[in-house]
């Protein structure tokens, strides 16, 4: 009979120190420093919005919390510098389908796939903007339109920059070429922060991107102009936009609606209580009035806070509609 038993014993005695385990970690999570992982370099608006989480993530962590910018790849290589560190939520990666969803599509050096990460907290929807060089003879849709015909008829293709091959701009510019039917040059950044600064130098003909108070402190300035938003016809999706109008309202091109989100993650077999902790403390976060209009001046459509489960869904749900835009312009591997 006390042979017969002893595997059950054993296996409720193994029980009990996975549940004490598991409670260990989720007393001592955070042990240490957590860095937060922005897979492009600093000055861009992924970077503005992991500084404007920083300091309350600190504090609704109760350790110290550090930004670490690695940019490269489309975002991909801050994504696996993630995947190769430990799976404890000490590295915590800001990401969005750039990096996570399509950078594995469409680069076969990218090995990674984006179900190796799950969604921990989604932090909000961004606008997205046709940005043009201050000497582009374009001021709208329609102009812009009729300049990339002519342009690619004559052999000199227009140029759209992004933050790398893969990624959801160079996907968006691309697309547009497409739909326009005018041929056009990508030349890929390693992030939004260098590409600006050579637009403002008259050295890229335009970008499909993100748009947040830096873009528009440029346009302000003189060395950029926005050439239409890629909201849907008739809808402003951020305060310092409504000036300018949707791509959707031209003439030209219809149904040309997109935005991105970003959200924090982490490696997918992250201890639960980990995920658990870091979810509530970012949905602290979410919660904080401050932040959300720091991140709402940003552009941003702040996200209501998640559960864990909801978040998991969210990710799914969002890595299936990535998938079928990328499969919708035939982006491939290459």
């Amino acid at each position: 009979m006390h042979r017969k038993n002893f595997p059950r014993r054993a296996f409720v005695l193994l029980a009990g120190l996975c549940l004490a385990g598991t409670s260990a970690i989720a007393q001592t999570y955070p042990s240490k420093q957590v860095n937060l992982m922005v897979p492009y370099p600093a000055g861009g608006l992924s970077d503005v919005i992991a500084r404007i989480v920083e300091k309350p993530l600190t504090k609704a962590l109760g350790q110290q919390v550090i930004i670490e910018n690695l940019g490269g790849v489309s975002g991909a290589l801050a994504a696996q510098r993630v995947l190769a560190a430990p799976a404890d939520g000490h590295l915590v990666f800001q990401g969005s389908p750039n990096e996570l969803i399509l950078a594995p599509l469409a680069n076969a050096a990218v090995k990674f796939k984006s179900e190796d990460f799950r969604l921990v907290q989604m932090i909000g929807v961004a606008p997205i903007t046709i940005h043009a060089r201050r000497g582009l003879p374009a001021n709208n849709v329609d102009e812009l339109v009729a300049l990339a015909k002519k342009s690619a008829a004559a052999g000199k293709p227009l140029t759209y920059g992004s933050v790398g091959y893969g990624s959801f701009y160079h996907v968006l510019g691309a697309h547009f070429a497409q739909t326009i039917g005018a041929e056009m040059t990508h030349v890929p950044y390693k992030g939004a922060a260098p590409l600006l600064q050579d637009m403002g130098a008259d050295l890229v003909d335009i970008s499909v991107l993100v748009t947040g108070l830096q873009s528009v402190g440029l346009v302000d300035q003189g060395r950029l102009k926005f050439l239409g938003t890629l909201a849907p016809a008739g809808k402003v999706e951020a305060p310092f936009l409504k000036a300018y109008p949707s791509i959707n309202d031209s003439k030209s091109v219809k149904g040309f609606a997109y935005n991105i989100w970003t959200g924090y993650l982490v490696k997918k077999d992250t201890p639960e209580p980990v995920v658990q902790a870091l979810n509530k403390a970012l949905a602290t976060v979410l919660a904080d009035p401050v932040v959300r209009i720091e991140l709402e001046k940003q552009g941003l459509m702040v996200a209501t806070p998640l559960s864990v489960a909801d978040a998991a869904r969210e990710y799914e749900s969002q890595t299936a509609s990535f998938r079928t835009i990328a499969k919708a312009i035939k982006l491939e591997a290459q």
